[in-house]
């Protein structure tokens, strides 16, 4: 027996019991409230799409593409549980996101307890959600954690995460959908009917592939991607909403107002309802500026205005690639610097650089129509249009190195930044210590 969904993107989704159990269950729930785009709603109204859309969507087309692969007779070679337990996996791929999605992913694992996909065993050990998958396999939850963090050897693993997984094709589609924007069109039938099991010509691993005739397909997809991270994901307001967030929840741990464990298993007005009552309870600067700036500056969507652009290609290679990421306190530095070369409050200035390395990766087995099987990597098989080699660069393209301010909006010249971004951590350390002290 099946019940139906009624989805505005794929219109009939037919649920198992199996997958209605985990559905009834508080955990996945709670991704109702969990907006898919995070905030991005404060720049396209209608992206209140939320991440439980979304895994109903991605359980939908994992039950489409192995149908196919069925019927093709591609999965006699696979064990009969992993085929069982695949759209349980697409289903489940996003039970630990944090309270706005990807956004705080992005802080230091100091205030981070971890990546949504590393809590995933946290919530696959919920009584509702074990019980269900336990029926299937004593096993069930540890292998589809497994497959949903990229670790599993089931040859079905690239349909829940890997190069062409189903996700990607789902969060396209329904992101451009609800955005209101024509950037997300892939062409999913063509994708999903030229999925297939192939052979790797060096390990001998069965595994997710494509026929060539969906090249193109993979094309679409590869543009629509790189078209949605520069228009929607990487929108400058977006960006400049992300940034204001992370500060607010960095203030709100640093302080105490609330720990990292607070973070998991929260709804997105839920955590902002949390981080007002905690804070209001409490009358210390940090505090104060919880209630009084970030949180009004967010809610009233009064966001950080644009100081400077420079794009991704131009800062290629420099050392600021390096650092950005992995020194915290000296990105934070850095704008306390910039706040007072540009006559503001220390706090009140953000440096914005999104990172996604996997973006556009590539690294599929691509069947030619003599049989013949080659990896579609930047070592491998260069595809017709150096699939590869241009994913790179539309990375780099799509990327923007940004700095806002809240409250006045200033301008700062490229000439006054680029020289420190391309300093070494310790040299840009050395002279922002040396320009504090002749402050």
């Amino acid at each position: 027996m099946f019940e139906i969904v009624r989805d505005p993107l794929w219109n009939t989704i037919p649920l198992d019991a199996v997958a209605v159990r985990i559905i009834d269950s508080p955990e996945f729930q709670r991704l109702r409230r969990v907006r898919q785009l995070g905030l991005a709603y404060l720049v396209y109204p209608g992206a209140n799409h939320t991440r439980f859309d979304h895994a109903l969507g991605v359980y939908h087309l994992s039950r489409r593409a192995l149908a196919l692969l069925r019927e093709r007779g591609e999965l006699s070679d696979v064990d009969p549980v992993e085929c069982q337990l695949v759209p349980y996996a697409a289903l489940l791929h996003d039970i630990g996101h944090f309270p706005f999605s990807h956004a705080l992913e992005e802080l230091d694992s100091s205030r981070v307890p971890d990546h949504h996909e590393d809590l995933t065993g946290r919530f696959l050990s919920a009584p509702a959600i074990r019980d269900a998958l336990t029926e299937i396999a004593p096993d069930a939850p540890e292998r589809i954690e497994a497959m949903i963090r990229g670790r599993s050897t089931s040859p079905l693993q690239g349909l829940v995460a890997g190069s062409l997984d189903l996700d990607k094709i789902e969060y396209l589609k329904r992101d451009a959908r609800f955005c209101g924007v024509p950037y997300g069109e892939v062409d999913v039938d063509r994708l999903i009917h030229a999925l297939t099991l192939l052979r790797d010509p060096e390990t001998g691993r069965l595994e997710v592939g494509i026929c060539e005739k969906g090249l193109s397909a993979l094309e679409s997809l590869l543009f629509a991607k790189y078209q949605m991270f520069r228009n929607v994901y990487w929108h400058h307001s977006v960006r400049a909403a992300t940034a204001l967030y992370k500060r607010l929840v960095e203030e709100a741990v640093d302080a105490a107002v609330i720990g990292p464990e607070a973070i998991i298993g929260r709804s997105d007005e839920g955590f902002l309802a949390l981080l007002e009552t905690r804070a209001e309870a409490r009358s210390d600067a940090a505090a104060r500026r919880i209630v009084d700036q970030w949180l009004p500056a967010l809610q009233e969507r009064r966001l950080p205005k644009r100081a400077l652009e420079i794009p991704g290609e131009v800062v290629r290679g420099l050392p600021v690639e390096e650092w950005f990421y992995t020194d915290p306190a000296l990105g934070r530095a850095l704008e306390d610097h910039l706040a007072a070369e540009l006559g503001l409050a220390p706090g009140t200035v953000f440096v914005d650089y999104p990172e996604k390395p996997r973006m556009m990766g590539l690294d599929l087995l691509l069947r030619s129509p003599d049989g013949q099987v080659q990896r579609l990597t930047a070592g491998g098989r260069a595809g017709l249009i150096d699939l590869p080699r241009v994913s790179e660069e539309l990375y780099y393209s799509a990327r923007m190195l940004r700095v806002f301010t809240l409250g006045e909006r200033r301008q700062l010249s490229i000439e006054r930044l680029l020289p420190l971004l391309r300093l070494s951590a310790d040299a840009l350390r050395t002279h922002l210590r040396g320009a504090e002290s002749h402050g």
